[in-house]
């Protein structure tokens, strides 16, 4: 499991990427990680929605938009690259958001202990 300082590191390498750019899609190819994944809430509340900040509790990154937050665990095993369009798929690449600007948050967990959650009010 990532310990705190690798979550923190994770949020700081992907913050000034994600926000206020506005998202074009989200592509879920795995729905059952550790628990499954709401994917009508994700696909509903995520495009054409900015991330507006992001935090961390605990082992949780919390990505806000207006409508709600995406809460992101990444499990064991999981990690967050951001990559451009053009980047070659690895074997477990699960989620993609994908940004208008041609840059993709790309999820990867080889072992699906990690968690996407919806909630609109993460408090």
């Amino acid at each position: 499991m990532p310990e705190l300082p690798e979550v923190e590191t994770t949020l700081r390498g992907i913050e000034p990427h994600i926000i206020n750019k506005k998202i074009d899609n989200i592509i879920i190819r795995q729905p059952q990680l550790r628990w499954k994944v709401p994917v009508s809430q994700l696909k509903k509340n995520l495009p054409e929605s900015k991330f507006l900040s992001i935090n961390r509790r605990a082992k949780y990154l919390f990505l806000n938009l207006k409508k709600g937050s995406l809460l992101i665990h990444l499990g064991m095993s999981g990690s967050l690259r951001l990559v451009n369009k053009n980047t070659k798929l690895e074997k477990h690449d699960h989620i993609d958001i994908l940004f208008k600007n041609n840059h993709i948050l790309r999820y990867n967990d080889p072992r699906r202990f990690g968690s996407f959650l919806w909630a609109q009010d993460p408090e």
